[in-house]
C-alpha cells in the first residue's frame, strides 16, 4: 500500500516507465503486473510514502489460526474496515505494527477478474505466481527486536544478512537483513537498520529478461526518471537490475535472473558487498547516505 498526493504522477510513472497497467479505483489506483486485479495499490494521502505490506493468507481455517495466534502472542491487532478490504481486493484483512513502526496487512485470498495483464509498453510479464510480487526494503532502527517479531509473528526465515560499510573499511556500518517467507524467493523482505522517511528504502519487480531490464532503464532516461543505481549484479540473490526513483520518495529496483532457494539447503551466511559488480549508489539516494553517515562519524 502506497500513500500519494498526487496520483497522476503515479500512472505515468507505472504506465509509461515501470510497465505496469494503472486502473482506477475509488480514491486511488491500482498497480497490475499479473492476473490480479493489483499487487500495488495506490491511495490518495497527505504525503508520498509506502504505508503497509501485505502477506496473503490462503483460507479461512488459516486465517482464522493467524488471528488466535497473534492473541496468543499478545500482539495487539486491527480488523480491517469494509472500505480497506474492497479496495485491496481481498476477502478480509487485518493489520499490525512491528516494533520498527513498519505496518503489515494479513489478507485472506484475493478478488480479481483474471483478465489478461497488458502492459502499457509492451513488457511481456513479471515473475510472480508463487513468487508473490516481488520484495520490500523497510527500516528497523531496532533491527534485532522486529527481525524477531517478524520470524516469531510471521513465521518469516533469515535468508543472510549483509555489512554494508559505504564509507570503506573502519567507517560506520550499515546492517541489512533479508528475509523469505513460504516461497523460493531469495527474500520476500528486508529490513534496513535506520531511519527512511518515506517508509521504505525500495520495491523490487522480477522480469522475465535481461531485454526488459535495458528496455525499463530506457523508458526511465526518456520520461526523465532519476536514476538512484546503475545497473550491476547482487551478491546475495544474483539479481541484475538497476533502481529509479518513485514518486513515493523510494526506489524501484528492476530486475531479472534472481535465484530461488531450497531453504532446506541453504546455509545463513554474511556478506560485505552488495554486488558483485556495479550498483553504484552514490548516482542516488547513496550520495545522500553517505553525506549523513559522514556527519554522524
Amino acid at each position: 500500500m502506497i500513500d500519494a498526493t498526487d496520483l497522476s504522477a503515479w500512472r505515468h510513472f507505472a504506465e509509461d516507465v515501470a510497465g505496469f497497467s494503472a486502473h482506477e479505483l475509488p480514491g486511488g489506483l491500482a498497480l497490475r503486473i499479473d492476473e490480479r486485479a493489483g499487487r500495488l495499490f495506490i491511495q490518495h494521502g497527505a504525503a508520498d510514502r509506502y504505508s503497509a505490506s501485505g502477506w496473503e493468507i490462503t483460507g479461512d481455517a488459516e486465517f482464522a489460526a493467524a488471528k488466535q495466534e497473534l492473541a496468543a502472542k499478545g500482539v495487539s491487532f486491527t480488523q480491517g474496515s469494509k472500505d480497506e478490504i474492497a479496495f485491496r481486493h481481498v476477502f478480509d484483512m487485518v493489520w499490525f505494527l512491528d516494533p520498527s513502526g513498519n505496518r503489515h496487512e494479513l489478507a485472506l485470498g484475493y478478488v480479481t477478474s483474471f483478465d489478461r495483464f497488458r502492459s502499457p509498453c509492451g513488457v511481456p510479464g513479471f515473475v510472480t505466481g508463487d513468487l508473490g510480487y516481488g520484495h520490500m526494503v523497510l527500516p528497523a532502527p531496532k533491527i534485532a527486536e522486529t527481525r524477531q517479531f517478524l520470524i516469531d509473528v510471521l513465521g518469516l526465515g533469515l535468508s543472510d544478512i549483509l555489512i554494508h560499510r559505504p564509507m570503506g573499511p573502519g567507517g560506520p556500518e550499515m546492517r541489512i537483513d533479508f528475509m523469505h517467507c513460504d516461497n523460493g524467493r531469495h527474500h520476500s523482505l528486508a529490513l534496513f537498520e535506520g531511519e527512511v522517511p518515506s517508509g521504505c528504502v525500495h520495491l523490487m519487480v522480477e522480469v522475465e529478461s535481461l531485454d526488459e531490464v535495458g528496455r525499463a532503464y530506457d523508458r526511465m532516461q526518456a520520461n526523465g526518471a532519476r536514476l538512484m543505481a546503475t545497473l550491476g549484479k547482487h551478491t546475495n540473490d544474483h539479481m541484475t537490475s538497476f533502481y529509479m526513483a518513485t514518486p513515493g520518495g523510494f526506489a524501484l529496483e528492476y530486475g531479472f535472473g534472481g535465484r530461488t532457494l531450497d531453504w532446506d539447503r541453504h546455509t545463513l551466511f554474511e556478506s560485505t558487498s552488495v554486488s558483485l559488480w556495479g550498483h553504484d549508489f552514490s548516482v542516488g539516494f547513496g550520495a545522500d547516505e553517505q553525506a549523513a553517515l559522514a556527519d554522524a562519524a
